[in-house]
């Protein structure tokens, strides 16, 4: 190649790589002005939600922009994943404002608290309870997985401040206790709170525990927790000023209220923050502004912030959407609520009825607990809103000892072609400290409406009503035979209304380690108008009895040992 040869290939290069860099300063000159719009509205828009937050911006333009913020941040929150579900209702009319994957099946995590408190509010209303009763800490509540209070088997903790644990501080360990205070183990109040939310119309939801803490069976849907956001507000307006909680201050220690929106967000006045790491960020709140109430669910944020973004565009572009008057008729419940388990036998004996001696049946092999895949299809199947009939009887097991407390107030009246549910005798209600109450897997005892002597059905044989007329007056029928004399050291593992119920407990328990050589039998007592059955183990000695009461108790039973 000649020299200019050369020399005309090293021109056309150069004229190529300053083409090159003339195209790249152009392309750099038109970014830098789309960059800078770029942050420009990327901080106004984040100046927006600042905005709103802090100064309670409600006019409609700037919150729709608000939403549509919110809206991407749904889609990150989520992950783009299915967990994402929200719902906004109206509270005054019942109609919903916005929704999304509401009736799709989500874990509550610690949003289950506010059925906890649901339930407590009951007991509070019917003076079981006082804001002033003492709540005994058990080695199972006590044993409960953070975030908790902290307080330590035997303890106490009054009503009043357990409420705001709950609502502050998100505390496990106190709503466990709420849960064994009421009803005696945390497994059959977590069967209450089932029964209560299909009452209430939540057909989707079921409790497996008090608290939210993790659990396959502990699921909901964004459309239900809705409707107990609603719910608990017709209910019990008195207590859920509780839910505005912004601080809870127990022994010195200042604990702070988990919803970050409240007191930043104009008319937020509660409810409920959750997470887990299978749920994600949850939060129900309720918004009262200029007459307008919408209820307000958002499930499974990414973070605890991009749940608060979603929830504040939710609120800002619905807020005024609804009714300004209240249309909407309060939720009522299905059915009447079950008579909850307030507190079990005392130790004291009373010269019984008839002590029938049985031999309980050989314990079959115990059956697993039901797998989640069933349970979920079958709620997934279930149509939105169905409530769920109760029960007519209630497998009502009582622990086997619990310091008592006086009698409550009288029963609700009896619907017609209803049975009366009994209300439990409870004030100041307490529960034993060593973790006997703690439920397992496989012994749920599902709790419905209580037939009692003072509920009999209205046909009655004459037979009936002389076995009626005799128990009243503590007399012994026929049938009746003198007290068995069952020697050495007996076994009590509870009491139940129904002898049936009884035996079922002794079977099952019989499967936990108590010794073959025990006797099993009912003991019929009266107990003022009520009658009910001690399911026992005897002919023990002291050693063997109390080795097998340890091994109940690490099975979920309460139990006691005496000599006969």
């Amino acid at each position: 190649m000649t020299k200019r040869g050369v020399a005309d290939g090293l021109e056309r290069w150069k004229w190529v790589v300053a083409l090159v860099a003339a195209i790249a300063a152009l392309s750099a000159l038109f970014a830098a002005p789309a960059e800078a719009r770029r942050h420009h509205h990327s901080g106004r828009a984040y100046h927006a939600r600042h905005s709103f937050i802090h100064h309670a911006a409600h006019h409609r333009r700037g919150g729709a922009h608000l939403s549509h913020a919110a809206r991407r941040g749904a889609s990150t929150a989520s992950g783009g994943g299915p967990a994402f579900a929200a719902i906004v209702v109206d509270a005054n009319s019942g109609r919903t404002l916005y929704a999304r994957n509401e009736h799709e099946l989500r874990h509550p995590a610690s949003v289950t608290k506010v059925m906890t408190l649901y339930l407590l509010f009951e007991q509070l209303e019917k003076g079981r309870l006082r804001l002033d009763s003492p709540l005994v800490i058990s080695s199972h509540a006590a044993a409960q997985a953070p975030t908790k209070l902290g307080l330590a088997p035997g303890q106490t903790i009054d009503v009043d401040s357990a409420i705001k644990a709950v609502v502050t501080k998100s505390a496990n360990d106190i709503a466990a206790a709420i849960a064994e205070n009421i009803a005696g183990d945390e497994e059959t109040f977590a069967d209450m709170m089932t029964r209560k939310a299909h009452q209430l119309g939540m057909s989707r939801t079921h409790y497996a525990n008090a608290s939210g803490l993790p659990n396959d069976e502990q699921i909901t849907t964004a459309h239900d927790l809705s409707v107990l956001g609603r719910a608990i507000q017709d209910r019990f307006p008195r207590y859920y000023r509780y839910f505005s909680t912004h601080a809870f201050v127990w022994r010195g220690q200042s604990h702070r209220n988990h919803n970050h929106l409240l007191g930043q967000i104009r008319g937020v006045d509660g409810i409920k923050t959750g997470y887990t790491h299978a749920s994600g960020f949850n939060l129900l709140t309720s918004v009262r502004r200029d007459g307008h109430h919408i209820v307000a669910v958002v499930m499974g944020g990414r973070t605890a912030a991009a749940r608060d973004r979603v929830m504040a565009g939710l609120i800002a572009e619905h807020i005024g959407d609804g009714a300004a008057v209240r249309t909407a008729r309060a939720i009522s419940e299905g059915e009447p609520a079950p008579a909850p388990i307030a507190r079990a036998e005392e130790e004291k004996e009373e010269t019984p009825i008839v002590a029938a001696a049985v031999t309980a049946p050989a314990a079959p092999a115990p059956a697993a607990a039901p797998a989640l895949a069933p349970r979920v299809m079958a709620l997934a199947s279930a149509p939105p809103l169905l409530a769920v009939p109760t029960p007519e009887r209630a497998d009502k097991i009582r622990p086997a000892f619990v310091a008592g407390g006086h009698k409550a107030a009288e029963p609700a009246p009896v619907h017609a072609g209803r049975r009366q549910p009994e209300p439990a005798r409870r004030d100041g209600a307490r529960a034993t400290t060593d973790g006997s109450t703690a439920a397992k897997a496989g012994h749920a005892t599902k709790l419905a409406a209580v037939t009692t002597p003072n509920a009999l059905p209205a046909r009655m044989t004459d037979t009936d009503r002389t076995l009626v007329a005799r128990s009243d007056r503590g007399e012994p029928s026929k049938a009746e035979q003198a007290r068995p004399n069952h020697s050495g050291w007996m076994i009590q593992i509870g009491a139940t209304d129904d002898a049936e119920k009884a035996q079922q407990l002794l079977s099952r328990a019989r499967a936990k380690g108590v010794p073959a050589t025990a006797k099993a039998f009912t003991e019929k007592v009266q107990k003022g108008r009520e009658t009910l059955y001690r399911a026992r183990f005897a002919g023990l000695e002291e050693k063997s009895a109390e080795t097998a009461c340890r091994a109940l108790k690490r099975s979920g039973f309460s139990c006691f040992t005496t000599k006969n």
